[in-house]
């Protein structure tokens, strides 16, 4: 059996270790293809944040969407009323808002869907009974939820502004007294006891 000499055993190693040195610095060195250029135009600057010290209007709508009730903001030229934002609602969702699965569920109505704001407060008159199951809960968050993000007057914030569902009861005329519901942090609408 021959022994190597542990001088030559050392002087491979480190003949394999400078060579492996060498072509991770020349593959360094080289960028693996990145060439050094200038400034290159790439298109229009970046859109969609506003600069400091200027707020865009928009108002939120309340649609249904495959996971729950879901807020859709929409621009604007000036504050909306509740009455304004609800109008829009039931013109329904967009064409883009549609293509996200987002639809609604306030069905037609033979009558007009009226909305007052108070101080801290939203009348909202239906022309369905509600009670009844003309309008469900996914319907009566969405009118709940969108009136309340408009511009009510009173400074309160939207899950404290309280919103008051007077309702049709058809051939009754209309109910006696309204039930106030608020708009909660997902969506959906809790009562206000009392």
């Amino acid at each position: 059996m021959t022994r190597r000499h542990p001088t030559l055993a050392g002087t491979a190693m480190t003949r394999r270790r400078t060579a492996l040195a060498a072509l991770l610095t020349l593959l360094t060195a080289a960028g693996c293809g990145i060439t050094p250029t200038g400034p290159v135009t790439a298109g229009a600057p970046a859109s969609g944040i506003q600069p400091p010290g200027t707020r865009a209007r928009t108002v939120q709508l309340y649609f249904a969407g495959p996971y729950g009730i879901r807020a859709v903001d929409r621009p604007t030229d000036r504050p909306l009323s509740p009455q304004q934002a609800l109008d829009l609602l039931l013109e329904g969702p967009t064409p883009a808002e549609r293509d996200r699965g987002l639809v609604t569920q306030v069905p037609p109505m033979a009558g007009r869907l009226t909305a007052t704001a108070g101080n801290g407060a939203v009348d909202v008159h239906v022309p369905r009974a509600v009670s009844s199951g003309d309008l469900d809960v996914t319907a009566v968050s969405q009118l709940a939820c969108t009136a309340a993000h408009a511009q009510v007057p009173g400074d309160r914030p939207p899950a404290q502004v309280d919103i008051r569902i007077h309702e049709n009861l058809g051939s009754n005329g209309p109910s006696g007294a309204p039930w106030t519901v608020r708009c909660g942090p997902n969506g959906t609408v809790t009562p206000v006891p009392g």
